[in-house]
C-alpha cells in the first residue's frame, strides 16, 4: 500500500508509545485515523496533536477485551470516513516476574490482551477486507517472539510468538487476496509500557534482545512500520541484529541456548526494575 493519502486506519493502543507515534504518521501521510485505547485524556491528546497539523482523527475509549470493541471501530470507521484500509493490531500487556511466580490468570489476562485481542480484530475486520479485496494488517509483535533471550516475561514472550505465527499464517492466506499483512518485532522502544508492566514475585533482571539491539525512539518504529506497508513487507524489525539472532537460533537451538545462558543481555537489573516497577 504505498499511497496512504485518503486512507482510513485504526490503531489500538494509540493513546501513547508505538500507537501514538504510528497514528500521528499515518495523519501526516494523509490518512484518517480512528484512535482506540483505554485512557480517553491520552486519545483526546494524540488527537489533538493530528489535528493542529491538519490531520482528522477521532478518539475511541474502549478494551480490546471487550467482545464488542471492534465492532465499535469499525461502526466508527465507516460512520465517519466512509471505509476501513488500515487495521493496526497494537495493544499490549507485560508481565515481569520468575516463570513460577506468575500466576494462571496473569497469563490469561496478557494472552487475552496481546493474542486474542486480534482473533477478535480478525473476525470483525477480515470479512470487510475480504469483501473489498484490498486492506492491510499490522500486527505488533516483538523480538521476543522471534528468539528467547529472557525468561523474566515468559507470558508476553509466548504470546508475541503466537503473534508472528497468527500474522504468517493471515499473509499465507490474504496476500494472493489483495490483502497486505506486516508484524512488527521491535526491540526496545523509548515508550511508557513500564507504567503497565505487572510484577509478580521475586524481583530478577530483566533480560535484553542482546547489546547490539539499541533502544530506539517511537517516531522511529512508526517509520520503519510506514516504510514496510508501502513496500508490501511481512517482517518489520528495529534492528538488523534481530534478524541475525533469529538466524541464529534456527541454525543451532541447542548452541543458541546455551549461548544465551552463558551470555545473557541485561536490558536492567534487578535493582533498577525493582525502582521502576511495583513488585506483588
Amino acid at each position: 500500500m504505498q499511497d496512504l493519502d485518503g486512507k482510513v486506519a485504526i490503531v489500538t493502543g494509540a493513546g501513547s508509545g508505538v500507537g501514538r507515534a504510528t497514528a500521528i504518521a499515518l495523519a501526516k501521510a494523509g490518512c484518517a485515523v480512528i484512535l482506540a485505547g483505554t485512557t480517553q485524556s491520552r486519545l483526546q491528546e494524540v488527537g489533538a496533536v493530528i489535528a493542529e497539523a491538519g490531520g482528522r482523527a477521532v478518539p475511541l475509549t474502549c478494551d480490546v477485551r471487550d467482545e464488542d470493541a471492534f465492532v465499535r471501530m469499525h461502526n466508527l470507521a465507516l460512520d465517519r470516513f466512509g471505509r476501513i484500509d488500515i487495521v493496526m493490531n497494537n495493544a499490549a500487556a507485560i508481565s515481569i516476574g520468575y516463570p513460577e511466580d506468575i500466576p494462571l490468570e496473569e497469563w490469561q489476562r496478557v494472552f487475552d490482551i496481546n493474542l486474542m485481542a486480534i482473533v477478535r480484530s480478525n473476525h470483525v475486520f477480515l470479512p470487510h477486507f475480504l469483501a473489498q479485496a484490498s486492506g492491510h494488517l499490522i500486527n505488533v509483535a516483538s523480538a521476543d517472539g522471534l528468539y528467547g533471550f529472557g525468561y523474566d516475561r515468559l507470558p508476553y514472550a509466548t504470546s508475541k510468538a503466537a503473534v508472528v505465527q497468527l500474522s504468517e499464517g493471515l499473509a499465507l492466506y490474504l496476500k494472493p487476496r489483495g490483502i497486505g499483512v506486516t508484524c512488527f518485532c521491535p526491540g526496545p522502544v523509548a515508550t511508557n509500557i513500564g507504567d503497565h508492566m505487572m510484577a509478580f514475585g521475586r524481583p530478577l533482571d530483566v533480560r535484553g534482545a542482546g547489546e547490539a539491539v539499541t533502544m530506539i525512539e517511537a517516531a522511529e518504529a512508526a517509520e520503519i512500520i510506514l516504510s514496510a506497508m508501502r513496500e508490501g513487507h511481512f517482517l518489520a524489525v528495529t534492528s538488523q541484529h534481530i534478524l541475525d539472532r533469529s538466524r541464529e537460533r534456527m541454525a543451532d537451538m541447542d548452541r543458541f541456548i546455551d549461548q544465551q545462558i552463558k551470555h545473557p543481555h541485561t536490558l536492567f537489573a534487578a535493582e533498577t526494575a525493582q525502582q521502576i516497577l511495583t513488585w506483588g
